[in-house]
């Protein structure tokens, strides 16, 4: 099937299987490997992206889907050569460790601040319930997106 996708502001059109999913795509076709597959069933979040500004597990989402939409991932967060204030604050405020969830939290996060730009700490863990990460105890994470809420509303 023929696929018209605007991902971080860049038209494209592929040909592609039907049974893709948004994250092979991004990853494959597109090389954006900051989309990362960690479950291929939702439970992860790592592979959380925006479509049409709504934070989206990518890994259940066929290409075809996303057919006209508008898609973010995490390459496109940043501004020009500077990060986005997001990916800022979780750098300062240590929001992360191995990596591999960041890129879905920090989706997320966008999502949780879009929702409502001065969230609590009950209203971010409450948003972060579908990403997981191994390494830390979400104290930093949500550290950071209360950082990154401040910046933004700044």
């Amino acid at each position: 099937m023929k696929i018209s996708i605007k991902v971080n502001g860049v038209s494209h059109s592929h040909d592609i299987e039907p049974r893709i999913s948004l994250a092979q795509y991004l990853r494959e076709e597109l090389q954006l490997t900051g989309t990362h597959i960690g479950c291929d069933t939702s439970g992860c979040g790592s592979c959380t992206i925006l479509i049409d500004g709504d934070a989206v597990k990518s890994c259940t989402v066929l290409a075809v889907q996303a057919d006209g939409c508008e898609v973010t991932t995490i390459e496109g967060m940043a501004n020009g050569s500077g990060m986005h204030p997001i990916q800022e604050a979780f750098k300062e405020h240590h929001g992360l460790q191995c990596g591999f969830c960041t890129p879905g939290m920090v989706m997320t996060a966008a999502e949780i601040i879009k929702a409502n730009p001065n969230p609590t700490e009950a209203e971010i863990r409450d948003g972060l319930k579908g990403n997981f990460c191994r390494c830390t105890g979400y104290h930093n994470i949500v550290k950071s997106i209360q950082h990154a809420a401040e910046q933004i509303q700044s």
